[in-house]
């Protein structure tokens, strides 16, 4: 599709930030993915190093190494990215790449490290749980949250996402099996080197931080979409309109294997108004056909919240 000049300077325009506000924003961002790398930092020192929670990526693979090593867990996880941050930055986009990721890897290294020299000592005074189960959980709820963090913000982890990219690059191999042959192989090795016990515990806090990270990065799924496909377009969306205060959005369709005319509703409710829709089309119109959808966010409209450029 070709642009005229007219819309390419409008949207230039708009997304053009002044110099101040462009700081500010880079700013904030960099202060979240510190805190988003002292929480996972938190969560690996606390509850996966002592355990030998190899949960997977660089930073299990650091926990197995550091068995027979003399280097702590953070400073082993700074020098196992180095190789893959150089591949990165040849591979994935150079100085950009790398300066979305340089800063989580660094803190995360250097906080791991300030939190292995100090939460003993107060583990000491004040412990906090020797269960490995819980310990695993805990892990997978704090690594989770503070990469939930970094992600949102735009950083990156390096580690074991580095190479699956390539790999999703070069052969289009899901990233998503990638992650997961990488992790499964580092979580593997730790029951070789440690216990088949502290392994599937592993594989709980990669769960866990997988999930987490998730609700992080999106939030919770508070808005359900609907498509309505009926005969009865005109009650059917007034019922819509007034019981439900939402609005509605309709177009003529033809059915595939009746050749037949029909009217496909779309509309968007909150998860709490889900049996209030079913009930109002099963009255106005039970012949119609519903899927109703799962949707992340909602944004504009009557009654969702208003799009902001700090979303």
């Amino acid at each position: 599709m070709k642009f005229t000049r007219r819309t390419r300077e409008r949207v230039h325009r708009k997304l053009t930030l002044p110099p101040r506000t462009r700081v500010r924003r880079i700013l904030v961002q960099q202060w979240l993915i510190l805190i988003g790398s002292a929480l996972a930092a938190l969560g690996y020192s606390l509850f996966q190093v002592p355990f030998n929670l190899a949960a997977g990526g660089v930073s299990g693979l650091a926990i197995i190494v550091n068995k027979y090593t003399a280097l702590p867990p953070g400073t082993l996880y700074l020098v196992l990215n180095i190789p893959l941050l150089v591949l990165g930055f040849y591979k994935l986009g150079r100085w950009r790449f790398l300066f979305s990721t340089i800063l989580a890897v660094v803190a995360f290294s250097f906080l791991t490290d300030i939190f292995g020299h100090v939460l003993p000592e107060v583990l000491r005074r004040f412990p906090v749980t020797d269960d490995a189960l819980l310990s695993a959980i805990y892990a997978g709820i704090l690594y989770g949250v503070g990469m939930g963090l970094v992600f949102r913000n735009g950083g990156t982890v390096g580690g074991t996402s580095i190479p699956a990219r390539l790999v999703h690059n070069a052969t289009g191999f899901p990233m998503s099996q990638a992650y997961l042959y990488t992790d499964l192989s580092v979580i593997i090795a730790a029951g070789v080197v440690f216990t088949w016990e502290s392994a599937l515990l592993a594989f709980l806090t990669l769960v866990l931080s997988g999930i987490i990270s998730d609700f992080t990065l999106e939030g919770t799924s508070q808005v359900r979409t609907a498509m309505i496909i009926t005969d009865q377009p005109e009650p059917l969306t007034y019922a819509l309109m007034t019981e439900l205060r939402r609005g509605v959005s309709f177009w003529d369709i033809t059915g595939g294997y009746t050749q037949q005319s029909h009217t496909m509703i779309y509309c968007t409710v909150l998860r709490s108004r889900v049996y209030d829709l079913k009930y109002i089309v099963a009255k106005i119109d039970p012949k119609a056909f519903m899927v109703i959808g799962v949707a992340q966010q909602a944004f504009g409209g009557l009654n969702f919240r208003k799009l902001k450029t700090e979303e």
